[in-house]
């Protein structure tokens, strides 16, 4: 009975699996899983490629299947999934839905939840690493933004600030003060040009002052008043 059920079931397999699935003997076949893959930093990544191998025991499906998941030789690590130390968790994450389908024909079922859970691991993976990425640019930008920003204000601070204000236009202002100071004393009294008695003749003004210097005398005599 049980190897009627399981030549059954390989035959429904190979019209789900077309291209997927390939016999290894009588008993053992491995079929290509290939899950999806979110996008990273806004660009697609390609599907890795995992083997599922699945071996009949005699008396399946009253007992499970043996199953093994491996990576196809020489394959490139897949991004965000390390086989070696996965494996055991994943293909323990089978034994419920194990449990709940024996006696019937469950492989179609587990390699569905298979895949699910391992495309659930990677987009947990790579959700944690875009979190961190993320975390690391708002701090990045919370310290930039902090060049902008100046002391918060408060009573205290403003009295500081304001004491400090008047103290510096109080020196300015005596600053000012003693510039116009320096600026009166360096000045002095102003002294009216006078021309020596040669730069008066070379300049032909001899002759002129005496002239002037006799009109004046002229006008003074004339303002006298005999009594």
């Amino acid at each position: 009975m049980g190897r009627e059920e399981q030549i059954e079931e390989r035959e429904v397999l190979d019209s789900i699996f077309p291209d997927e699935i390939i016999d290894i003997d009588e008993k053992s076949y491995r079929i290509t899983i290939n899950p999806y893959m979110p996008q990273q930093d806004g660009e697609d990544v390609e599907s890795p490629t995992l083997l599922l191998t699945i071996t009949y025991p005699p008396s399946y499906p009253d007992e499970p299947p043996i199953l093994d998941l491996s990576l196809p030789p020489n394959a490139p690590k897949p991004p965000h999934l390390d086989i070696s130390t996965d494996r055991g968790a994943l293909l323990s994450s089978l034994t419920s839905t194990i449990e709940e389908n024996l006696g019937m024909a469950m492989i179609f079922t587990l390699v569905t939840v298979l895949r699910e859970n391992i495309e659930s691991l990677i987009l947990e993976r790579v959700t944690s690493i875009q979190a961190a990425k993320d975390r690391i640019a708002e701090e990045a930008e919370a310290q930039e933004n902090a060049k902008f920003h100046g002391e918060r204000v408060t009573r205290e601070s403003f009295l500081r600030w304001r004491e400090g204000f008047r103290g510096e236009m109080e020196a300015t202002e005596e600053e000012r003060a003693r510039r116009e100071m320096a600026e009166i004393k360096g000045r002095g009294p102003k002294k009216e040009d006078k021309l020596t008695g040669r730069e008066l003749w070379e300049k032909g003004l001899v002759g002129k002052v005496e002239e002037d210097e006799e009109a004046g005398v002229e006008d003074g005599l004339e303002g006298l008043k005999v009594t």
